[in-house]
């Protein structure tokens, strides 16, 4: 029988989609470097890295590959190593292409990233907008897709450019903006918080990528949320649900991202160039082509899914702070300096 392999299934969303996959009654191989929480019937789980061939070698010559949703990723503030990050995304994206070729795979889904852009923009981002990262995480983002679109002779790549992803269990940065909220601090935007900035809830990505193994070609699509409110009316909709008396207060935008950018440089910061280039920036995907040429649709909108996150947070928080040893967004980001921002709030 067929059977489909997922990158990084025991990530946050790589374990949503392989979920969904296999409720759907599909064959699933996992590789990933963490551990599956995961057990099924039909689902081979292997805990390895995919930048190393011998390992992919044994996968592709021993199962039946249809097709791959390649989701594995290091996050820049996930990891200090940066060469171990661009080898992940960048080797580790070729190794599975060099595999996906040898062993006739016909198809490739690929989650790709909004922080191929790393810079405010006065309209939606179309397809055809040429990528300009801005740090090293968008950057490797950028090379995965130029790797997957150079073997395009020898299979179908779907390239699915994601902004934030948001489902319940979604941590990482977040949960640092949820502790604050859960503590009934003030919640802080630069600026005024009057930026929009577009995100996506994960079982809606998960459509789009099951959407795309039907679909016969080589091609990118951007994916996102409609109805995007600013930053400021999101988070006050979080916080009148989560009834903690927390508050939405503003921090004057020049001096702000002066101190964020120093407090990087100087390693104080779980914030990276993209986060303090673009949090009081304006960020949204074109979402028509997916729409027309996929059928696909988004449900759910950025508040609605912030607010089942924060709920998720809420719940757990206890069990959440003390995780080790999971992906990045399943846990919570270090704080940094910004712990001195919440003595004042």
């Amino acid at each position: 029988m067929n059977k489909v392999l997922i990158t990084g299934g025991s990530g946050f969303f790589g374990e949503i989609l392989l979920r969904r996959l296999l409720a759907e009654n599909m064959q699933c191989v996992n590789i990933d470097l963490e551990k599956s929480v995961l057990n099924h019937p039909h689902l081979v789980n292997i805990q390895g890295d995919i930048r190393d061939r011998s390992t992919l070698k044994g996968i592709f010559s021993g199962q039946n590959i249809s097709a791959v949703f390649h989701c594995a990723a290091i996050l820049a503030h996930a990891v200090k190593d940066k060469n171990f990050l661009w080898t992940s995304n960048v080797d580790g994206t070729r190794q599975v292409a060099e595999m996906a070729k040898e062993y006739e795979v016909p198809k490739v889904i690929f989650t790709s990233s909004n922080c191929l852009w790393g810079e405010d923009f006065n309209r939606p981002i179309r397809e055809d907008d040429p990528p300009k990262p801005i740090e090293i995480y968008g950057k490797s983002k950028w090379e995965g897709e130029k790797i997957l679109l150079d073997y395009s002779k020898y299979f179908d790549s779907v390239i699915i450019r994601c902004p934030t992803i948001i489902e319940e269990g979604r941590l990482g940065l977040l949960a640092i903006l949820f502790q604050f909220i859960d503590e009934g601090r003030k919640v802080w935007v630069v600026g005024g918080g009057s930026n929009v900035y577009q995100f996506i809830y994960a079982q809606d990505l998960v459509d789009a990528c099951i959407k795309a193994m039907d679909y016969k070609k080589t091609d990118i699509f951007n994916i996102g949320s409609d109805h995007v409110r600013t930053i400021r009316s999101i988070y006050e909709y979080v916080i009148q649900k989560a009834k903690t008396g927390a508050r939405v207060a503003s921090l004057p935008k020049g001096p702000t991202l002066q101190m964020m950018k120093l407090a990087y440089i100087l390693k104080m910061s779980p914030l990276g160039p993209y986060q303090y280039k673009m949090i009081a920036a304006n960020f949204m995907f074109d979402t028509s082509k997916i729409k027309q040429v996929l059928n696909w649709k988004p449900t759910l909108t950025n508040e609605e899914m912030l607010c089942r996150s924060y709920e998720y947070f809420h719940k757990n928080r206890e069990e959440i702070l003390n995780r080790k040893r999971v992906s990045a967004h399943k846990q919570a980001a270090e704080m940094g300096i910004i712990r001195v921002l919440k003595w004042f709030s």
